[in-house]
């Protein structure tokens, strides 16, 4: 039998373990936190699933909450310019509903699973000189580094050829609450994305968090702008003054949100974030002192803005891959260069189309995209083609990415 070592304990190696168990291999899973320290935490991201990557959980009976978190019919996206003032309202409704269960909530039920279902878990921070250490030791026939943030990131070399930043491209600020009032123009739970061109980014999510059905209110700022009103650095900010400042902004720049805004109020005591990070793809191999190999999955090698909703969705579509990597693999050696064989394949098939796609969000709108999201407003195909690509992001490239395949596109539909 097989024996894997996965130091990360979120969407993706999680993922990974709870599948591999179900295939019969030895998992030992490392998690820096025990389920009732995630529970009693702080929010660590946002997360809208889509059906695609529900897909993935569903195949191993990992969809624990289905049911219980609003089943989210589409998007509401509309456009404030000048901000304040209504300049596009489109409803896009996706062909399979999207589902958001709050990280806290999720991550712990995961870890008591995995446990349950007989993997051995460790509840330890873990370093580079650990993992060396642990890799030395010959213990696991592979090792999978699924923690996005912390020290052992730094083991992954940054790849500049698939990273055109070098700063944070947006501010990042989470709050989830109760009280948000229906959408008037859809009152069915749907995630809205309210731009600001220019300046930002506002996205409603409807949820279910760790005392039931919630809503996160998630601002994107544009650094330096006149949303980027958050702390940078390690600084939190109080959760009250979070939300207060949520609302100060949603009623000068979204009235319409804001029309909904009044009975809102946090729904715990720790129900905030606020941060930055820079854009980032890694190479998936990172080599420790000892000579030993270790693979990097999701966003430890692809991290993404948030700003397409894709963090939890490539995670699980990554630890799929990895998952029919491993299994195809059979006895023989996971060595390097499997190891990076695995992630280019994962990139081909999903990480790049979805990183482009991302980028380009980031960026001024292209008069082509602008043309697409107006007819989209009074359009259904074009309206259900974008949301449906949150899902499937691949097919972005088909008729969204370049002006010649969008005028191809609209010609079809108009």
């Amino acid at each position: 039998m097989r024996k894997v070592l996965i130091v990360g304990a979120g969407q993706s190696g999680l993922q990974l373990g709870l599948s591999l168990l179900a295939e019969g291999y030895e998992v030992t899973i490392m998690s820096a936190r025990t389920p009732d320290e995630i529970r009693g935490g702080w929010p660590t991201s946002t997360q809208a699933m889509f059906n695609l990557a529900l897909d993935t959980e569903r195949a191993y009976e990992l969809n624990l909450w289905e049911g219980q978190a609003p089943a989210l019919g589409g998007l509401h996206v509309t456009l404030s310019a000048p901000p304040g003032t209504l300049a596009l309202d489109m409803i896009a409704p996706l062909d399979h509903s999207a589902s958001s269960v709050d990280q806290r909530l999720k991550m712990a039920g995961w870890l008591e699973l995995a446990e349950q279902r007989g993997a051995d878990v460790i509840y330890n921070a873990v370093t580079t000189e650990d993992l060396d250490v642990l890799t030395r030791m010959g213990r696991y026939d592979l090792a999978v580094v699924a923690a996005g943030k912390g020290e052992l990131v730094a083991a992954f070399d940054r790849d500049p050829e698939r990273s055109p930043y070098t700063t944070p491209q947006r501010g990042l600020a989470v709050a989830y609450v109760h009280g948000l009032e229906p959408d008037p123009r859809w009152p069915e739970p749907h995630i809205g994305f309210h731009a600001v061109p220019g300046f930002g980014e506002l996205f409603i999510i409807p949820g279910l968090t760790l005392n039931g059905p919630c809503d996160i209110l998630f601002w994107e700022a544009v650094p330096g702008g006149p949303l980027d009103r958050w702390p940078d650095g390690p600084t939190r900010m109080h959760p009250e003054e979070h939300l207060r400042l949520t609302l100060e902004l949603i009623k000068q720049y979204l009235p319409w949100v804001d029309e909904r805004a009044g009975n809102v109020r946090l729904t715990d005591a720790k129900a905030t974030l606020h941060g930055r990070y820079t854009p980032t793809v890694r190479r998936p191999v990172a080599h420790l002192p000892s000579g030993g190999a270790v693979l990097g999955m999701a966003d430890v090698v692809v991290a993404n803005d948030p700003i397409t909703g894709q963090g939890s969705n490539t995670a699980a579509k990554c630890a799929d891959a990895y998952r029919r990597a491993i299994l195809d693999r059979g006895d023989q050696p996971f060595d390097a260069q499997w190891m990076n064989d695995t992630f280019e394949a994962f990139w081909a098939d999903h990480g790049r189309a979805v990183t482009a796609w991302t980028n380009a969000m980031l960026g001024p709108l292209p008069a082509h995209v602008q043309q697409l999201l107006g007819t989209g407003a009074a359009n259904p195909a074009v309206a259900r083609r974008f949301a449906n690509g949150f899902s499937d992001p691949r097919d972005f490239d088909n008729w969204f990415m370049t002006p010649d395949r969008a005028a191809a596109f609209l010609a079809q539909v108009t």
